[in-house]
């Protein structure tokens, strides 16, 4: 797309890639960009690297944990722990319904709705920040709580806090439907494989056991994150999604001469003052914050800082000249810049494809419809057709395969087919007398009763007040929900209100074929045989409320 006078937001806009794709959008005359980032420091210094070369484009700061609601955006992940009220509200985030608060409270989410970017680029290591929660450690603390006798809330809902796929799950929901709502046109996400393009032998893993479990949970994240992101790309109304991920270490931001900092401070000197006996030299951190084992004083601090020559990487921390040599030599992770990986960027942004488009990679290479399937998909159903009529049975819907939406429409379509002679019957209906006449079937046709009943589906009856059910029922009424409400998630509705709906369904599906040519006006259509011949097919029925009703349509094959 067109990037002049187009406003943009870099997630992680103030990283290593981030800044370098900022660097090379700003020539291409932005309207606006909106750099966010974790801490306000870093937004800050980002904004003044960059205010030199912005020319016109307004330049906005935006800083804050983005995988939290919005209230606790600028709250310490302790502090978030820590506290029963915050800690209540992350949990009801990740595990509660998603709905449009869900993308209003959130702080992406927020974000998003507030600036209404028309690109957003996502360099945010989304992987990392949740892997390394460090699920674990976490597992094997409350296995060890429960050892010791009844387990806490605090301590279950600070595990439930570490787990890596809800928190995933409702970011990508949330930014696709916020992205959604303003219109965003295109989405980029600078991913990771984890390992930097290294497979389980990979000898780099953070000062951790190679490979470390924490460390394969990145990997995991990090693919089912690509996968979403694939299923994105095919979600009706979305942005254009695309997906770069360097497989290779990122380097580099500076190179410089001085205090080695590790998490926002130097890295203390630290001297032994006398050998220890290594049975007497570990046991505990009581030991070690007292500095003391025994009589014997085991180390001290010197007063004074580590410093040296270093490479520093952005976000993977500072390398000494001899570990940027080790890391990046040839036949280990090697590494690529950061400048490589905003051509990439602005190229895909822009509509000339690189080659290195992950989404596109799995658009290509996964297997999607076939035209012998379609062929003997024709097959399968005239087959089944003919085996039920000389069993003089209807199959109509077992509620296996779901949601029990489909299964009430399929049974709703069975009645219309049995009551009606086809689709212009059916598009005519008196909605109180076929609601009569559909109560009436019900009661007297007791194969078509056990059936629905045995699918776990309720019957609504014209009342709207009375039910028939059978020992389960999938759907059950929500607090507050009337019985109407919960009939259209999974009941069959025998009110007359329900069968006008259909009639309109009906109607506009008879409107939409007599507005077409027929196949000598060309192959813009999809027809099908049922449409062409006019009867009704429960399944078809189903799936045309599916594809257009419910805007669930297969945009891609």
């Amino acid at each position: 797309m067109e990037i002049q006078g187009s406003r943009v937001m870099i997630l992680g806009g103030s990283g290593l890639v981030g800044m370098a794709i900022a660097r090379d959008i700003l020539p291409l005359r932005p309207a606006q960009i909106v750099i966010a980032a974790l801490t306000e420091a870093e937004v800050r210094e980002g904004l003044d690297a960059l205010r030199p070369i912005a020319g016109d484009a307004e330049l906005v700061g935006e800083w804050g944990n983005l995988f939290t609601p919005s209230a606790l955006r600028h709250a310490t992940r302790d502090t978030v722990l820590d506290d029963a009220e915050a800690r209540g509200t992350l949990l009801d985030a990740l595990f509660g319904p998603l709905g449009p608060e869900a993308v209003e409270q959130d702080a992406l989410g927020e974000l998003i709705l507030r600036h209404r970017p028309e690109i957003v680029v996502d360099c945010v290591n989304t992987a990392t920040a949740f892997a390394y929660q460090n699920v674990f450690k976490s597992a094997a603390s409350l296995r060890e709580a429960a050892r010791q006798g009844p387990v806490d809330a605090e301590t279950i809902e600070k595990h439930l806090i570490t787990l890596t796929l809800p928190p995933l799950i409702h970011h990508m929901w949330v930014a696709l439907n916020a992205m959604t709502t303003v219109g965003t046109r295109v989405y980029l996400k600078v991913g990771t494989a984890g390992t930097g393009g290294m497979g389980l032998n990979i000898p780099f893993t953070h000062s951790e056991t190679r490979p470390s479990r924490q460390l394969l949970a990145k990997s995991s994240v990090a693919g089912a994150q690509t996968l979403l992101l694939y299923l994105m790309a095919r979600t009706p109304g979305a942005p254009a999604v695309k997906e770069i991920k360097p497989t290779a270490a990122i380097s580099w931001k500076a190179i410089r001469d001085g205090d080695v900092i590790w998490r926002g401070k130097p890295i203390q000197r630290i001297d032994s003052v006398a050998p220890v006996a290594a049975s007497e030299a570990f046991g505990g951190a009581d030991r070690l914050e007292r500095k003391e084992f025994g009589r014997d004083v085991m180390w001290k601090e010197t007063g004074e800082t580590l410093t040296g020559v270093y490479l520093d990487s952005g976000e993977n921390g500072l390398f000494s000249p001899d570990e940027f040599e080790a890391i990046t030599s040839l036949g280990l992770m090697e590494f690529i810049t950061p400048e490589e990986i905003a051509v990439d960027a602005i190229r895909e942004i822009t509509g000339h494809p690189t080659g290195h488009d992950v989404v596109a990679a799995l658009d290509a290479s996964t297997s999607g419809p076939t035209y012998r399937a379609g062929v003997l998909r024709e097959t399968a159903l005239r087959y089944m057709d003919e085996l039920q009529e000389s069993r003089g049975t209807r199959s109509v819907g077992f509620e296996m395969l779901g949601p029990p939406r489909l299964t009430k429409l399929l049974y709703e379509a069975e009645i219309l087919r049995r009551l009606c002679r086809g689709l212009d019957a059916a598009s005519a209906i008196d909605p109180d007398a076929f609601s009569r006449a559909a109560e009436e079937l019900i009661g007297d046709d007791a194969d078509l009763r056990t059936r629905i009943l045995s699918s776990k589906l309720a019957v609504l009856l014209p009342d709207g007040e009375r039910v028939l059910r059978g020992r389960n029922v999938e759907v059950e009424p929500a607090e507050g929900d009337t019985p109407a409400q919960t009939a259209r998630n999974g009941w069959v509705d025998l009110r007359a209100e329900n069968w006008a709906a259909w009639r309109e369904r009906i109607r506009a599906i008879l409107a939409d074929l007599d507005g077409r040519t027929g196949p000598e006006g060309g192959s813009r259509w999809d027809v099908e045989p049922w449409q062409q011949s006019r009867t009704i097919r429960p399944g078809a029925l189903a799936a045309w409320i599916f594809r257009y009703e419910d805007k669930g349509e297969r945009i891609k094959r």
